[in-house]
């Protein structure tokens, strides 16, 4: 046997031992951009296929907030919760599909991108939001809230990146929860004033920037 061969055998070990690293080291990452509660995208995953999606003159932007979680919590505990928090999960998932994202910012919160090829986004979020507000199958009836969407189309706001139109989703999400009216469009009124692009109070808050009309 050559010198070569010889050496090429010995090597052989150390590239198996190397790509089965690499591919634990893989589904690490994988997992670590996944909510271990929810199976969804995690911020900085939902970040990168939204960004990308963005891309689309077609895309949507949502932003999704399980109304009066806290006293969910507080009333059934948190188990009950968590079910309810996969539940809204699962669903706002199976309505966004394969061709957008949908992700869990923190919390109660949830952030979906979506292509709306037909133009029918104002009809799709109103049934998602009827449907968000099942009961979940097998707990208890009582366990039972609402979810206010607020929402966003790209085109309209061509200058804003994802940050700017999460920010417009945000203010028209809270305009929906405050007026109780499920789901609202981000559009040309005026906004609820912001820090930051985020409401007083809500993470990544700071008061350097100054108060941005846009949405009803």
């Amino acid at each position: 046997m050559s010198t070569l061969a010889t050496v090429l055998l010995a090597m052989l070990p150390l590239v198996a031992g190397w790509v089965v690293h690499v591919r634990w080291l893989h589904r690490c990452l994988s997992t670590a951009r996944l909510d271990p509660l929810t199976g969804l995208v995690t911020r900085d995953g939902f970040t990168r296929r939204a960004t990308a999606l963005l891309k689309d003159p077609q895309a949507v932007v949502v932003l999704a907030d399980v109304d009066k979680f806290k006293q969910i919590n507080d009333r059934f505990g948190h188990a009950e919760g968590d079910a309810l928090l996969k539940a809204t999960a699962d669903r706002l998932a199976h309505h966004v599909g394969r061709a957008g994202v949908a992700g869990r910012l923190g919390g109660d919160e949830f952030a979906a991108v979506l292509i709306d090829a037909n133009g029918t986004a104002a009809d799709m979020l109103t049934l998602l939001h009827g449907v968000l507000a099942r009961p979940v199958d097998g707990q208890d009836p009582d366990v039972h809230t609402t979810v206010s969407l607020g929402w966003v189309r790209a085109a309209d706001f061509p200058a804003d990146d994802l940050s700017g139109l999460l920010r417009r989703a945000d203010e028209a999400m809270y305009a929906a929860k405050q007026a109780r009216s499920g789901t609202r469009r981000a559009g040309l009124g005026r906004l609820f004033a912001t820090i930051a692009g985020r409401r007083s109070g809500r993470t990544g808050a700071r008061t350097d920037r100054p108060v941005v009309g846009v949405a009803v």
